[in-house]
């Protein structure tokens, strides 16, 4: 044997299932087809947004939550339909996530040294129905570091482990195929890729210049999701959402291929849910990309006005932060706007510089960088647009601004292949909207939106403009936004019991071999159902991570 157990893919879930085993002193053998600067995988350009119910952060908000309302929430969310099947295990994780959520993760996590910023943000606020999707209260909490904080411990112990000997990195080692005999997963198969110095996150060369076989007690697989390959994406792109869009900009680095998912499928693993995915409607062109396609996701708050491409303010549950899969659908799905790839949002200056934050750790240095003093005086004390929002304002491909809608709506119309709005319509719709400003009352969903959302002292203080008029001057100047479909997430993958252990396709367990994370559908073959709250991603990769390092290593003893 090579090792105890192989790990393929040094992603966040396969650095803490290595943990979980060398911890308890099994010898891994760590595979991924990355250079050695990509340890962490796309966890380390996230956001680094976690999950949490009952926080110490939520109660000191005054923030009211429990299990039982978390757990409605995800069932809402989540839609569960095929309990008999596909769902039978995914249920299962769901409801053993949320009782993590609300216990013991948040200990978990500070004894790895993961700290937290001290508000609470509100994400994914939902469907405006009490049992259907969304989260009731604020839960999305960011780790100080953001996704490379969260990483960070983890490359740690990985790192350690190899200079104790219990840890053999095998970079630029590309998995072709996963051995399974007489029902027993053995090892790995597959080709070495020729070095490449290319930093991370840059899309790296696959020049083959060998092939290579493992062998071990146990495989855990943790090589991610589908959301660099557009092909799978559209492959698996499901009816109930429309057309896929022709254009679709990338928001993971180009080595998320979905590989290991038919890989699996061919040595008699279950794959289920592949047609339940989770791509954003409110993606940027990167204007400094790092790879090919590069997308970068606003995170909006709530009070940017949504048009479609031909002009018309989008429908509720569809506002900014509400409901990312409904507002997928409707624009996807209605007929005379499905053939276009875009919407638009229109915002002030003064929405922009309090509401606007990017996705992504490079797009907030200072968080990622842990500097609580520049986070202070940029975010709260600051005056004008955060320095990362503010450089997509001046140079950004999707970005107009204007002191009049006429002059916005024309800027608008030069960044489509022809004129599709007409600024008569959108004035007219700005009005209407500005009208139900002047109370505290209104009939307006978006209006009574902004208002329920500054009742929170954390959106109130950092995160939600002050109510005022679109077309006010001193609020100025106008800004539009063209905004894209971003591929992030595949919500179904390898089927999996409690213990992470694959399963196959006669729905009985492979002896010897485990998923984790993404390309498990992050537990269970798709712990999220249809939709995710949020702050779910890290989360799932974490715990279903350290689910399969402690089942592979009880089997190894």
């Amino acid at each position: 044997m090579d090792a105890d157990v192989i790990v393929v893919g040094a992603g966040l879930a396969g650095l803490v299932a290595a943990h979980e085993l060398t911890s308890r002193g099994r010898r891994v053998a760590l595979v991924d087809q990355e250079n050695a600067g990509n340890l962490g995988g796309q966890a380390f350009w996230s956001f680094g947004g976690l999950f949490l119910v009952d926080s110490p952060e939520q109660r000191r908000l005054g923030i009211k939550d429990s299990f039982d309302l978390a757990w409605s929430d995800w069932r809402g969310s989540a839609g569960f339909d095929r309990l008999e099947d596909e769902d039978s295990w995914a249920v299962r994780w769901a409801r053993a996530y949320v009782e993590f959520a609300a216990g013991e993760k948040r200990s978990w996590l500070d004894g790895h040294g993961i700290k937290f910023l001290p508000t609470v943000g509100w994400a994914e606020r939902g469907d405006l129905t009490a049992h259907g999707h969304g989260n009731t209260v604020p839960r999305f909490h960011i780790a100080w570091g953001t996704g490379t904080g969260v990483v960070e411990p983890f490359v740690h112990y990985a790192k350690q482990a190899a200079r104790d000997g219990l840890l053999t990195f095998h970079h630029r080692h590309r998995v072709d195929a996963l051995v399974v005999e007489d029902g027993t997963a053995t090892g790995v198969r597959g080709t070495v890729l020729a070095d490449d110095p290319s930093p991370r996150g840059v899309a790296s060369s696959r020049d083959a210049i060998g092939e290579f076989e493992l062998t071990a007690q146990a495989v855990v697989v943790t090589s991610g999701g589908i959301g660099a390959n557009h092909d799978i994406v559209r492959r698996h792109w499901p009816e109930r959402l429309g057309t896929p869009p022709r254009e679709m900009v990338t928001g993971v680095p180009a080595y998320v291929d979905g590989r290991m998912l038919d890989i699996s499928a061919e040595a008699g693993v279950r794959l289920v849910n592949r047609d339940r995915m989770w791509h954003y409607t409110e993606g940027l062109r990167n204007w400094d990309p790092i790879w090919p396609g590069h997308g970068i996701r606003i995170l909006p708050g709530p009070s940017s006005m949504w048009f479609d491409a031909l002009g018309r303010r989008l429908p509720g549950p569809c506002l900014p932060g509400y409901d990312t899969l409904g507002t997928l659908k409707h624009l996807r799905t209605t007929e005379d706007i499905a053939g276009y790839d875009h919407s638009w949002f229109i915002l002030t200056q003064k929405i922009i510089e309090k509401e606007f934050a990017l996705s992504g750790s490079e797009q907030n240095p200072d968080i990622t960088a842990k500097d609580r003093a520049g986070f202070l005086k940029e975010r709260i004390l600051g005056k004008g647009a955060p320095g990362p929002v503010d450089a997509f304002l001046r140079k950004g491909a999707d970005f107009v601004t204007a002191s009049t809608v006429e002059q916005l709506v024309a800027k608008m119309n030069e960044l489509t292949d022809k004129p599709l709005l007409d600024a008569a319509g959108i004035k007219r719709q700005i009005e209407a909207r500005d009208l139900q400003i002047t109370n505290p009352y209104a009939k307006d969903a978006q209006i009574q939106g902004i208002r329920n959302a500054r009742r929170y002292i954390g959106d109130r203080l950092g995160r939600v403009a002050t109510p005022h008029r679109i077309l006010d001057p001193a609020a100025g100047p106008l800004i539009g936004v063209k905004l894209h479909v971003l591929t992030r997430k595949t919500l179904g993958g390898i089927q999996t019991d409690l213990d992470s252990r694959a399963l196959g396709t006669d729905g009985k367990p492979i002896e010897g071999l485990y998923a984790a994370g993404e390309v498990a559908g992050f537990g269970g073959g798709g712990v999220h159902g249809y939709n995710a709250l949020e702050g779910t991603f890290l989360g799932g990769c974490l715990f279903s991570g350290r689910a399969a390092g402690r089942a592979a290593a009880k089997q190894t003893a």
